[in-house]
């Protein structure tokens, strides 16, 4: 594919993804595997195209805010989805291109569709 070019995070010396994904960049920007860089690549074809408005990378949703108990604060938790798409008759979708579908994000897109009942997530 023109314009994807794809780096080995072992030739500097760092540990491999655990699940095998292919750090890639796309337009001067790193995503964090193949399917996430291609997809970016097909929206950009998109909006040329004029099917989707513009699309918001890595858009983040709390799911619960932080707190404090005494002096110590507790962190918020967030998902944060690979893109946020606006089309042009206002539908606006939330997606994530998903190899594996871990505990930790089940749990957090069942919580997010809980929060935010007017989004549902697309996995591609």
């Amino acid at each position: 594919m023109s314009g994807l070019w794809v780096y080995s995070m072992r030739m500097k010396g760092n540990k491999s993804n655990k699940y095998h994904a292919v750090k890639t960049s796309y337009n001067g920007i790193k995503y964090d595997s193949k399917k996430e860089a291609r997809f970016a690549q097909e929206l950009d074809l998109r909006i040329k195209a004029g099917d989707v408005k513009y699309y918001e990378r890595q858009p983040s949703f709390i799911l619960q805010p932080s707190y404090k108990i005494g002096k110590r604060t507790i962190r918020d938790i967030r998902y944060i989805a690979d893109f946020k798409i606006y089309h042009n008759d206002g539908r606006v979708e939330i997606v994530d291109c998903k190899g594996m579908k871990t505990r930790d994000y089940l749990l957090k897109k069942k919580i997010f569709e809980y929060k935010y009942p007017e989004f549902r997530i697309i996995e591609v």
